[in-house]
């Protein structure tokens, strides 16, 4: 088989590990419009059950990454000028130029050809291969050309987010929630390596124009950002992306979906099928997961499109509880104020929560002093993760 694959993220390079895991035979090339080593994010994160996952599928490249990766145990929350720890979480991060290194490079020792510096267009002539994949993030050229039969709809969120690094190498994963005369404003930290980490701030967009920050030059922008968030930072520097001149790139996170992922023999996978906000930390990851899922479903014999439909079902089906928890996990955070005025230990638990459908209905101390009580008993633990789910699923289909 003749695959091609557009966009050189992960979900294109590992998809395009396994389909060369299956059979040699298969002619797999990626297609990168960026040069090698250009890549516009910090780290990624990942979970312990991921990485067991990645090296069951590849024992190589699984291990590569766990070598590379940082760990953190322990999610800190600042709030104000208090500090509250909750002890026991686990977690991976790995800078994203050094993923897409280690994929890379497993990649084209299996014989796959990857192309850099490269767009493709649906009129290139590489589009007579049996399969061409669309991994080419949430704003797909791909997909966009024939967006009509994908279904696809773009649902902004509400808050404005800056995706930063860095040289404070955070060892547990780290909140911070400042207070200012505009809002509140916060950031989400955690290091990837032993020299940085990623500082996603977000604000209300009352606060971002409040302080100023729609119309500030990107270094007056991180001088102020700093500033507010001395405390986490403890007087390191924030670093920007380097390949942008004027105002800091403050975005909206826009939320994909798509009716069908595939059309005749283009299919969709990664942030060009779904994205799911990044307060989950699970895009990485996903994507991922759609690259095991889709190669598993090409493997099983019988015509391709009987293969796409299957792959688009199974990940649908268990795309679902994430999508809930990433839409509540978001209005969390837009509805901060509700939260706020809780004993930070109260805030930093119902932070834990925040993926939850209930939270959202029921006054937040008395969540609060619930949870606890449901935590203080076995049965009752069990009954909250058997009817959460349920819940979600509810909410959803209405």
């Amino acid at each position: 088989m003749k695959v091609l694959c557009v966009g050189g993220g992960p979900a294109s390079l590992y998809l395009a590990i396994l389909l060369k895991l299956q059979d040699r035979r298969h002619e797999v090339s990626v297609h990168e419009r960026n040069p090698e080593g250009a890549t516009y994010g910090w780290g990624v994160t990942y979970w312990p059950d991921m990485l067991d996952t990645l090296k069951a599928h590849d024992e190589p490249s699984g291990r590569d990454i766990e070598d590379q990766s940082a760990r953190w145990r322990d999610g800190v929350a600042h709030v104000r000028d208090q500090l509250t720890v909750h002890r026991g979480d686990e977690g991976f991060a790995i800078g994203r130029h050094r993923m897409l290194g280690i994929l890379t490079e497993r990649a084209v020792s299996l014989g796959v050809r990857v192309h850099f510096d490269h767009a493709v267009s649906p009129q290139d002539p590489p589009f007579d291969a049996d399969l061409v994949v669309a991994g080419d993030g949430a704003r797909s050229a791909l997909r966009d050309r024939y967006a009509d039969h994908f279904g696809t709809r773009l649902t902004a969120g509400h808050n404005r987010f800056i995706w930063l690094g860095t040289t404070k190498v955070f060892r547990s994963f780290t909140f911070a929630f400042v207070e200012t005369e505009h809002g509140w404003l916060w950031c989400y930290a955690y290091g990837f390596d032993g020299e940085h980490s990623t500082c996603i701030v977000e604000c209300s967009p009352r606060t971002w124009s409040g302080l100023g920050l729609d119309v500030m030059e990107r270094a007056d922008a991180l001088r102020l950002l700093e500033k507010l968030l001395e405390r986490p930072l403890e007087g390191h520097p924030l670093i920007g992306r380097t390949d942008l001149d004027g105002p800091a790139q403050w975005q909206t996170f826009h939320t994909v979906t798509n009716r069908v992922w595939s059309r005749g023999n283009l299919v969709l996978i990664g942030d060009a099928a779904h994205t799911t906000h990044y307060s989950i930390g699970a895009g990485t990851t996903l994507a991922m997961q759609d690259a095991m899922a889709l190669a598993r479903s090409l493997k099983d014999p019988g015509p391709l499109h009987s293969a796409l439909g299957r792959y688009e079902r199974v990940r649908k089906r268990e795309l679902l509880p994430l999508q809930s928890a990433a839409r509540h996990s978001a209005g969390w955070y837009e509805n901060l104020p509700r939260y706020v005025g809780l004993a930070p230990h109260q805030m930093f638990a119902l932070l834990g929560q925040r993926h939850s459908p209930l939270l959202p209905h029921v006054p937040p101390q008395l969540y609060y002093r619930v949870d606890r009580a449901i935590e203080r008993t076995q049965a009752l633990r069990s009954l909250k993760r058997w009817i959460g789910p349920r819940i979600a699923r509810v909410l959803h289909n209405d």
